[in-house]
């Protein structure tokens, strides 16, 4: 028993750091093109904001939404929701990324110069 007493803080130091590790892997974002996204989250109406109670969710065109999800899921919720929005104001036609409104007209036009912009576009937004 005292032979496995000594062992017993280095696994539970181990172990812990496993457990955390894990956490931070799965709380992670998913990778983004930087100048696709930038563009594009100029017209996405959601938006990280901080608090002192930490980050929340809000929308630019409903000051009612507020969405505040823990630690674990915030980048996972708010990829979500980016995404629901995406599939309704993003076309793909001819290697360009047509933004709309609500409305359905026509808000931008951003062209994707490389391949690896287009599939980023149907990775992320699903189009």
């Amino acid at each position: 028993m005292q032979h496995l007493s000594k062992y017993l803080l280095p696994a539970l130091f181990l172990g812990f750091l496993l457990v955390g590790l894990a956490a931070f892997m799965q709380s992670k974002p998913s990778h983004k093109n930087a100048r696709v996204y930038t563009i594009v989250q100029h017209y996405s109406p959601y938006y990280l904001d901080k608090r002192f109670g930490g980050l929340q969710i809000m929308n630019k065109e409903d000051p009612e939404f507020k969405e505040k999800p823990n630690n674990m899921t915030l980048f996972h919720e708010f990829e979500r929701l980016e995404k629901a929005w995406g599939k309704t104001h993003l076309k793909l036609q001819n290697n360009q990324l047509i933004i709309l409104d609500n409305n359905g007209s026509q808000q931008a036009v951003v062209p994707l110069e490389k391949q690896d912009e287009i599939d980023f576009v149907h990775r992320y937004y699903g189009v």
